[in-house]
């Protein structure tokens, strides 16, 4: 083996499922609020008035050894679609897949529990977020709900395949 080209670090991810009651949870999505702060400006009192919490009940928490590293959740839009809130991982730790294994994880709860979609909403000001919904095989929907006319905003939504 080359040891000069070996990884200096293997991320084994572990999830886990919760609800917005779990601390790690609370800490990450504070994490996420200060820099969705700073990235929508003046917008963003607009938007924090649809990423309340306290009543979300799917919550997948993704930790690197024992430090909590990435979240999402998902909470019933309509009898057949889950919306998938909250994404986030730690900066220093993006670009190595685990915003994909959450995903990955929401959309599996969110089948398992019979609904037949995901959709979402994210900012023109996320460039990263487009780029991870649109290469795990979300399409851009028109903008929904409160969302509707809002310029900033991108809406997304994947179908499961059965």
């Amino acid at each position: 083996m080359d040891y000069l080209n070996a990884p200096t670090h293997i991320n084994m991810i572990t999830l886990i499922q919760t609800n917005s009651e779990h601390d790690d949870f609370k800490t990450l999505v504070k994490n996420l609020d200060h820099e969705l702060a700073i990235r929508d400006g003046a917008e963003h009192g607009f938007y924090a008035q649809f990423n309340k919490i306290d009543e979300i009940i799917y919550v997948i928490v993704a930790y690197d050894d024992a430090e909590a590293v990435g979240c999402g959740s998902i909470k019933e839009y309509s009898p057949d679609t889950m919306e998938v809130k909250r994404m986030y991982v730690k900066q220093e730790l993006r670009s190595q897949g685990i915003a994909t294994i959450i995903l990955d994880a929401l959309e599996n709860w969110a089948e398992a529990l019979g609904y037949k979609s995901c959709i979402l909403e994210t900012g023109k000001k996320q460039p990263e977020a487009i780029s991870l919904y649109s290469k795990n095989g979300y399409t851009i929907v028109p903008n929904y709900g409160q969302y509707q006319g809002v310029e900033n905003s991108v809406c997304f939504q994947k179908i499961f395949k059965k």
